[in-house]
């Protein structure tokens, strides 16, 4: 009885033991298919592109240069002078627009001017100037027969304005644009004189030097009161922006 208790002990136990390999196999087996399914997605993840975020769309190119500017200006014929009338067309002459108490004549002296006396807050009484258009310097002194020696300049003349697009505004933004310090300069009163209504088609200032800067200003004065060049006048600006394709579009009205 001893020797058959023992003999069924020890087939239990090898039952056991056997059972337990057997789910240790299968076990083993059930890994199996998790494995083979973390191998396949390691290897498309390296095989297969990475879907990537759409990218934000790119800010648009600034117009920072005046070329750029010069490219979004309408190139048109001129329009005729029918019409055109100094003070009525763009109001009396030296408004103060700004509303500061002072003309607007006196307040371009008093920006373009140094060693100013102005005694009493507005009147410019002498300065100097120097002069962008020639390059020279001018001692000025109010005064009969003094007070041409230096004279504002409409860098866009307001003749030139009025033929390519100012008839269409109103008499208030006409008066706007004659008293804009951006489309006003203290200069040598011949120099002013030479250029007339001139564009940059007929006249530039006979300082090279100042030729970028001052067909920027037109561009600019141009493009702010959505008036338009001339086939002549827009190769002129072209021609002298070429030699200085990175210069600036100058800020909007600058103060006087």
């Amino acid at each position: 009885m001893a020797f058959e208790h023992k003999a069924a002990m020890s087939t239990k136990a090898n039952t056991r033991r056997t059972l337990s390999r057997r789910r240790r196999a299968l076990a083993g087996w059930a890994v199996v298919p998790v494995l083979l399914a973390i191998g396949i997605a390691a290897v498309t993840a390296l095989t297969e592109p990475a879907e990537t975020a759409p990218a934000a769309p790119a800010p648009p190119a600034a117009s920072g240069t005046a070329l750029e500017q010069l490219g979004t200006l309408p190139v048109k014929g001129r329009a005729p002078k029918t019409g055109y009338d100094r003070t009525v067309s763009f109001g009396t002459a030296w408004r103060d627009v700004d509303q500061n108490g002072c003309d607007t004549r006196n307040d371009v002296l008093a920006r373009d001017l140094t060693a100013i006396d102005r005694p009493a807050g507005c009147r410019v009484l002498s300065g100097r100037l120097a002069d962008p258009y020639t390059g020279t310097t001018i001692d000025f002194v109010r005064g009969q027969g003094t007070s041409q020696a230096v004279q504002i300049d409409h860098v866009v003349a307001l003749m030139n304005a009025w033929e390519t697009g100012a008839q269409q505004l109103t008499v208030e933004r006409r008066t706007e644009l004659a008293n804009d310090p951006l489309n006003l300069l203290a200069v040598e009163g011949r120099a002013n004189s030479q250029k007339g209504a001139g564009d940059a088609a007929t006249w530039l200032p006979p300082s090279k030097g100042y030729r970028c800067e001052y067909v920027a200003r037109q561009v600019a004065v141009k493009a702010n009161y959505n008036l338009w060049v001339t086939q002549a006048e827009h190769d002129a600006i072209e021609g002298v922006l070429a030699g200085c394709p990175g210069q600036p579009a100058p800020a909007q009205n600058p103060p006087a």
